[in-house]
């Protein structure tokens, strides 16, 4: 097992060149799968876990996160990058002390967005959003943790579909300290290629749903890395919602032969 300086070295090598896939597991099972098709590095993702453990997306708790992250990160032998949410707080102060803790989960990667969650206001002002990724990057700096830093601006997911908007937010995040930039819900080619160029040379991360472009198609945009958020706990809820409803509708379990052979799993997980 690689130490957890050995994994945020390589996940920091991992962004200086070409373009990665960072897969979103939800739980420890769905990493050590995802180590064992050779992924270089994961992403937690707050919607998987929430789903998990029976809550709504954006209703998990700093405690939740917290040990989530640290088992994941004791699970597997790769970096993991933190879906931190907003940092579970509002006030910069409050950005830094949780961070801090994050850091000590052992994650290589942790990132910060500037969504309130108050649909009447959904970003927070340009000006606290700042603040608040200068602080994760002052509490990230502390103790020389080397842990990565993304900033991400949520305006496309919250109704504000302004590219200028988004790079100028993202441009500010990467002045204030951020690594990596990234701002989920961008999908045209333009929109992606001219992210990408704001922000250069520091890396992009781009989210990959339903349909969307390929690896190829986005390392030649110059993505530097791609996740997927909570689209593999989404496939993974389809597969056993529409089996179940079937037993509880129908009566009948064909569902339940699109199911992968439980020897193969085993073998997937032979401790």
């Amino acid at each position: 097992m690689s130490s957890t300086a050995e994994k945020r070295a390589a996940f920091r090598k991992l962004h200086e060149s070409g373009c990665f896939v960072i897969p979103n597991p939800w739980d420890i099972g769905s990493a050590k799968a995802l180590q064992g098709m050779g992924f270089k590095a994961l992403a937690s993702t707050s919607a998987g876990l929430a789903w998990s453990i029976g809550k709504a997306d954006n209703k998990i708790t700093l405690d939740n996160i917290c040990d989530h992250l640290t088992a994941l990160c004791a699970a597997v032998d790769l970096p993991i990058n933190a879906d931190f949410e907003n940092g579970f707080a509002d006030e910069p102060d409050g950005v830094a002390a949780n961070v801090s803790r994050a850091v000590k989960t052992g994650v290589a990667g942790l990132s910060i967005e500037d969504a309130t969650g108050d649909k009447d206001q959904p970003l927070y002002d340009k000006t606290l959003a700042v603040e608040r990724i200068r602080a994760a990057r002052k509490a990230i700096d502390a103790d020389r943790s080397g842990v990565l830093l993304v900033g991400r601006c949520e305006a496309f997911l919250w109704g504000m579909p302004d590219l200028k908007l988004t790079i100028e937010r993202l441009q500010a995040y990467a002045e204030a300290g951020a690594d990596c930039l990234y701002a989920p819900g961008l999908k045209s080619k333009d929109d992606i290629a001219a992210a990408v160029k704001a922000v250069h040379p520091k890396p992009f991360n781009l989210l990959i749903g339903w349909p969307g472009l390929s690896v190829a198609e986005a390392a030649a945009l110059g993505v530097r890395r791609i996740s997927v958020g909570g689209a593999l706990a989404r496939a993974a809820w389809g597969g056993f919602l529409r089996a179940a409803k079937e037993i509880a509708e129908e009566g009948t379990f064909d569902g339940l032969g699109a199911g992968h052979p439980g020897g193969e799993l085993n073998a997937m997980f032979p401790g």
